[in-house]
């Protein structure tokens, strides 16, 4: 609910990102994270809200236009460039910042979707210094700050606000729209490359299963009902199949590109020159691959921890599951086969066996995402 609270009744101007806070924060941690942020992020704009239906409080988080290009350039975003200067996609850079269309304009230049990036990239790459601590929580050097928080409560939601006169254009363009083309790049600008690449290629998928479709209709029709005429209608549409779908991959592959190209992914580092996750931990060290400052974890230190705490716990996990439920079931036998029972007792084992599924869904959630994050450090 505070989610959508905030959602329906705050402005998004002068805001880019939001940052809630349950109602049992106190001060003292509001001005500690404010702090190091704007310490530690000066490039960003923090003002601290609260809302007088949900009682809690909220940080608006925004940075200025001059701010933003130094931030496109660290994270290397890419950008159209002018066609006298030979067009294309290319990582912004400060220093040759008039190559780039639109440059110029500050309300067009960015997305909103690319300035939620730069500032969230920011946000969840504030590291701590050693020795920090708040409350209970003491942070290692160099550890993220926002993705602890968040994962200990304390930082309720981090999330970006919708701007309503987009989202109304893409309604009537999009899908309020009939038998018309999906507004790609609109998508592309506002979701991002991922989410325009899926809805890019569930179209595309849509539109090419209009062939087997037309074709299996064609051949379901003038075939007779007789045992060969199948056997060989099955053999043509399978080898019409197997032609489709070898079409169907090598045309992805080519209008992928495209949008990839067209929206400057193609290009995109590999994994293993990317940052790491903010969530990463381990020593610090140079990287023989890039020369750069990261943090290293050793394989052996994460594969002895699968083999000796993953493995074992979730075969603990799954032995329970099996007991309990065997034992649902023997309870199950034994109740059917007391005829003095009423009825409705005779439900009693189901109940059981449901409420246990739930309660192991919830532990073993937690459980799983505690071994993920102890499994990738």
């Amino acid at each position: 609910m505070s989610h959508k609270a905030w959602m329906k009744t705050v402005p998004t101007e002068n805001c880019d990102v939001l940052m809630t806070f349950p109602d049992t924060t106190d001060d003292h941690t509001l001005l500690w994270l404010l702090n190091h942020i704007r310490l530690g992020i000066p490039e960003l704009i923090v003002q601290v809200r609260h809302h007088k239906n949900t009682r809690v409080y909220a940080f608006f988080v925004t940075a200025t236009y001059e701010s933003l290009l130094r931030g496109a350039d660290e994270i290397g975003l890419r950008k159209p460039v002018k066609a006298e200067f030979g067009g294309g996609m290319r990582s912004f850079s400060c220093e040759e910042d008039y190559i780039y269309e639109n440059i110029e304009n500050e309300l067009f230049f960015f997305t909103s979707q690319e300035r939620q990036n730069i500032i969230r990239y920011w946000l969840e790459n504030l590291r701590a210094k050693q020795g920090e601590s708040l409350h209970n929580i003491h942070f290692l050097e160099g550890q993220p700050i926002i993705p602890e928080l968040a994962a200990r409560g304390v930082i309720q939601q981090l999330f970006p606000l919708h701007e309503q006169r987009i989202l109304k254009r893409l309604m009537k363009s999009w899908v309020q729209a009939v038998c018309e083309a999906q507004p790609l790049d609109d998508i592309c600008d506002y979701f991002g490359v991922k989410i325009a690449m899926y809805f890019a290629w569930l179209g595309f998928y849509t539109s090419a299963m209009v062939y087997p479709a037309v074709f299996g209709s064609i051949l379901y029709t003038f075939t007779d009902s007789n045992q060969t005429s199948q056997d060989i209608s099955c053999v043509v549409f399978a080898i019409f199949n197997v032609i489709w779908a070898t079409l169907f991959l090598e045309e992805w592959k080519r209008r992928g590109a495209e949008f990839a190209y067209k929206w400057g992914t193609l290009d995109t580092p590999a994994e293993s020159i990317e940052e790491p996750r903010p969530q990463f931990r381990g020593i610090k060290r140079i990287s023989p691959v890039t020369s750069a400052e990261e943090f290293y974890y050793p394989p052996w230190k994460r594969l002895l921890f699968q083999c000796l705490v993953s493995l074992p716990v979730c075969l603990a996990c799954l032995s329970l599951v099996f007991l309990l439920m065997l034992g649902c079931f023997q309870l199950q036998e034994l109740v059917l086969s007391i005829q003095e029972l009423p009825r409705v007792l005779r439900f009693l084992p189901k109940i059981i066996l449901a409420v246990i599924v739930t309660a192991c869904d919830e532990l073993y959630k937690k459980v799983a995402l505690w071994l993920n994050d102890m499994g990738a450090w």
